[in-house]
């Protein structure tokens, strides 16, 4: 199998980890030899509830009986997705009521740029240094890390890149911007949180020259953070968010939410200026109905502030300089990059999945399911602790 995999599969990076999967349950995932690994990714922050939620996998097994794809995007009214579009705006501030759903994040950035561009009539978007809202040529586009910009460039004109948490650079907002694009906790950066009311000052300057605030909650979205999402902790209400990841509960899934007013503007001029075969999925949609109601029923999304701080009490050791974020969206930040890899490497022989920041070769990504235990969390904490203490006596 893993020949196969090296051969067959085009690669992301020069050394995978290569984990063949047997299946995955709770929060832990086997291996093809049964060994069980606790789960500190979550799929990358995807796995909400966990692996084979019973709510979730119940969700999609009725669904496929009633029936799967049956039109593009928009045309019919499918129940999944209606359900799903009130649930999320039932659960927002009244200028984010219509949502539009996608196959992924990435995809949802587009849809949200498109919009800003649209609605505005302006074409300049202003985006943070640093920042991360996905792959695709636009999404990327309003990526500001240049190592990983530079080798597909040209890519879309009028980008402006500010330094995220820097006042000053808010000068650069003008009549001339669509939007300012940011994400509300920085994530392939480090996890950095706005500081100072950073993103009210944002969406004072963007009101102020009629430009339109979006903030990616694709990470920090879907209760990671001790709120249904992120901004919510900074008393800022933007015009559009962006979501994705968790929203799935592991399935496939993005939405751009915005008030009906913006959203309207995508109906003519052009018509289907902005369409999709498969965004809102009615399987994929009937999955994060589920993980919704189940996250919004119970009390994971508040125990995510409790958990972080049992995390950070537990986390302290020499090597560690600090840890960064909210909630379980938490990176430990070691003295170098060399040691966040053997600390990850180590981990995974120890039976814990642990993973890298895009941007921070210092971090160390702890993001498990919101449905991970105490219990667990001491275990997996150990297991860091225990690494940690081996890289330290190699020093």
């Amino acid at each position: 199998m893993k020949k196969h995999f090296f051969k067959h599969l085009a690669q992301t990076s020069p050394h995978p980890l290569a984990l063949e999967i047997s299946y995955a349950n709770g929060a832990y995932v086997y291996d093809s030899d049964k060994k069980a690994y606790l789960d500190f990714i979550a799929g990358v922050s995807a796995n909400t509830l966990g692996h084979n939620h019973p709510k979730i996998s119940q969700a999609i097994k009725n669904q496929v009986d009633d029936y799967t794809h049956v039109m593009v995007y928009g045309e019919f009214i499918q129940q999944p997705q209606v359900v799903l579009c009130k649930l999320l705006a039932d659960n927002l501030p009244d200028n984010l009521e219509t949502v539009y759903l996608t196959n992924s994040g990435t995809e949802a950035t587009e849809g949200a740029l498109k919009l800003a561009k649209r609605f505005t009539g302006r074409s300049e978007i202003i985006a943070a240094k640093n920042g991360y809202h996905g792959n695709t040529q636009g999404a990327m586009s309003v990526c500001g890390a240049e190592a990983q910009n530079s080798a597909f460039r040209p890519l879309i004109p009028g980008i402006r890149f500010i330094e995220f948490n820097n006042s000053i650079d808010l000068n650069k907002i003008t009549n001339k911007t669509a939007a300012v694009i940011l994400e509300t906790i920085q994530g392939g950066a480090g996890f950095i949180e706005p500081t100072n009311n950073y993103l009210q000052k944002v969406l004072d300057k963007c009101n102020k020259v009629g430009a339109l605030l979006i903030l990616d909650e694709i990470q920090s979205g879907i209760g990671r953070t001790g709120k249904l999402f992120g901004f919510e902790n900074y008393n800022t209400i933007p015009h559009i968010i962006v979501a994705g990841k968790g929203l799935g509960g592991g399935m496939p899934i993005g939405a751009f939410i915005s008030s009906f007013k913006i959203m309207d503007c995508l109906k003519e001029h052009p018509k289907l200026g902005h369409i999709t075969t498969f965004g809102g999925h009615p399987v994929i949609a009937a999955a994060a109905n589920a993980t919704l109601k189940e996250l919004l029923s119970a009390n994971l999304i508040e125990e995510t502030l409790i958990k972080e701080t049992l995390i950070r009490k537990l986390l302290i050791h020499p090597l560690i300089t600090e840890i960064r974020g909210k909630g379980l969206m938490l990176a430990a930040i070691v003295e170098t990059k060399e040691i966040a890899s053997k600390v990850i490497l180590k981990s995974l022989d120890k039976g814990l999945l642990l993973f890298w920041l895009l941007f921070e070769g210092k971090a160390i990504r702890i993001t498990p399911p919101l449905t991970i235990t105490k219990d667990e969390i001491f275990k997996g904490c150990n297991i860091i602790i225990e690494s940690l203490n081996e890289v330290l006596a190699d020093y």
